[in-house]
Formats: structure tokens, C-alpha cells, sequence
């Protein structure tokens, strides 16, 4: 297995954890900035940790700037969009959507980094597409949940596919990884502060919010960083879609805590995604 798949498939693990402590913050009144806000801290702080254990001294050129920026503010509306819409919608059905940016993806790679689509990347895509749309309920939004939730779910995810393109594109123009790591968990910090400070207006940090910092800022930083690492040996167009399947750690997890039951459905659309990656992996090859 190529290092893209086995790195891609380190962000999938990492993301379906994420979501799930997401949602698990998200079901009670408390403020989505300050998380956001916090989990950039701690990102930030790890960030800067493996970065001086390394050894590794990031270079702030103009074009690493640039594109740090632009991908760190792309990051945090999404997450943020992530978070509100899970406020009423549950795992399977908020991360469903989120990760439906496999489609924008693929778009965005074919028209702006001109990679190409191959009949097996395309099965490959097209099954991992297929297991989201499966999981996804026809019901849904249930008559109770406002649209506008569902609409915040479509929002991240196509914040989240435009992360995805940009952080390649970043990669290909000769950016400083470590420093567009940096700045995107800066972002996470003002952008989680300004939100809670003047949209939501409460700033109230505890003790149980701390332990969601901690735990939501360590997979955020396995997310991204393994993301990172699977770009620069893969193909954004197949990386990407990979790490995109989380939505099935994140529908296990939830079951296995007692936060939603598995179905049927959920189960073929676990057997489809493993078809995908499988077919992607091909392609990698």
C-alpha cells in the first residue's frame, strides 16, 4: 500500500473521531466558537511542539502566506458550519453530508490542478459517493429540523472540498507545509474568538470544555497533518475521497456509544466504502 493510501486512511480514523466529538459537544447549549477557538490553541501548541522536535523551521514567504491563510480560513468556516449543523442533525447524517465534498473534489482537481480521471479512480469515487448517498435518509431533514442545519452541512462541505484543492495547490506552487499548518491553526484561534465573541456573544471556558479542547485539538492535528503527508505523495482526487469516508468511523463510534443504531443500510454503505478505497488504492498504485 502506497504511503498516500496509508496516510490518507490515518486522516479517515482521525476525522470520524472528530466528528463524533463534535457532535457530542454540540448536543448541549454551549458556545461553537470557543471550541473552535480551543482546539486551534491546542493544534497550534502541537503544531509548534512537533515543529521544534523536528527540528523543522517554517519559511513565511509570500505565496506560503497566501495560500495558509486562504486554506485556514476555508478550514474554520467549515468547521464551524460543521459544528452548528450538528447541533440538531445527528453524526451519520451531519458527517454524511459533510463528506459529500468528494464530489467538489473531483471537480475542483479536474478543472484547476488537471488531474486526470481514470475509469478505475471514477468506480473508485463513485462507490465511496455511493456509500454516503446510501447512509444518507431519504426523510431527511425530518419535518422538526430546520433546513437551514441541512444547508450548514452543505456549506462545510463544500468549504471542506475547496480546503482539500487549495492545500494541493499549495503544495504544487512550493508553499511551506509547516507554516501553512500554522497559520491555519491560527485562523482556527481568531476565527473561533471572533465568533464567540461577536456572533454568538459568550466567551465562558470549563473545565468540561477544556477536555473537548484537548481531545478535539489532537485529532485535528492527526487530521490535517496526515492529510498533508498523503497529498504530497498522492493525487488530490483520490487522497482526498479516502480520507472523505470517515463518515463510517464516525457512524461506528456513534453506535458503539449508544448514540445512534446501526441499520442495514449503514452496513452496505461500510461494505461500499471499503470498495472504494480499495479501487482508489488501485489507481494510487
Amino acid at each position: 500500500m502506497s504511503y498516500a493510501i496509508s496516510f490518507a486512511l490515518a486522516s479517515l480514523a482521525a476525522a470520524g473521531c472528530l466528528d463524533v466529538v463534535f457532535k457530542g459537544y454540540a448536543r448541549k447549549q454551549r458556545s461553537r466558537g470557543v471550541l473552535i477557538f480551543g482546539c486551534g490553541l491546542v493544534w497550534l501548541v502541537l503544531q509548534s511542539t512537533y515543529l521544534a522536535v523536528t527540528d523543522m523551521r517554517p519559511s513565511f514567504n509570500v505565496v506560503t502566506v497566501a495560500y495558509g491563510t486562504g486554506a485556514g480560513i476555508l478550514l474554520v468556516a467549515a468547521n464551524l458550519a460543521l459544528v452548528e449543523s450538528l447541533t440538531r442533525l445527528d453524526v451519520s447524517l451531519g458527517s454524511t453530508i459533510y463528506r459529500l465534498n468528494t464530489i467538489g473534489v473531483i471537480i475542483l482537481s479536474f478543472f484547476l490542478l488537471s488531474e486526470d480521471l481514470g475509469a478505475v479512480k471514477l468506480a473508485g469515487v463513485g462507490m465511496g459517493v455511493g456509500a454516503v448517498l446510501l447512509i444518507y435518509r431519504r426523510t431527511a431533514p425530518e419535518p422538526e429540523i430546520p433546513r437551514l442545519f441541512v444547508a450548514l452541512a452543505i456549506v462545510a462541505s463544500a468549504m471542506r472540498a475547496a480546503y482539500g484543492v487549495v492545500t494541493k495547490a499549495a503544495i504544487e506552487a512550493g508553499a511551506d507545509v509547516q507554516a501553512i499548518l500554522l497559520l491555519s491553526a491560527a485562523c482556527w484561534i481568531a476565527g473561533g474568538l471572533a465568533y464567540a465573541v461577536f456572533r454568538e456573544r459568550r466567551l465562558r471556558i470549563t473545565r468540561k470544555k477544556i477536555g473537548y479542547f484537548l481531545l478535539a485539538g489532537v485529532m485535528v492535528f492527526t487530521v490535517v497533518n496526515t492529510l498533508i503527508e498523503a497529498l504530497k505523495f498522492g493525487a488530490a482526487s483520490i487522497v482526498v475521497p479516502i480520507a472523505n469516508l470517515s463518515f463510517v468511523v464516525a457512524m461506528l463510534i456513534s453506535a458503539a456509544i449508544g448514540l445512534e443504531a446501526l441499520s442495514r443500510r449503514k452496513w452496505i454503505a461500510a461494505a461500499l466504502a471499503t470498495a472504494s478505497i480499495f479501487l482508489l488504492a488501485q489507481a494510487a498504485a
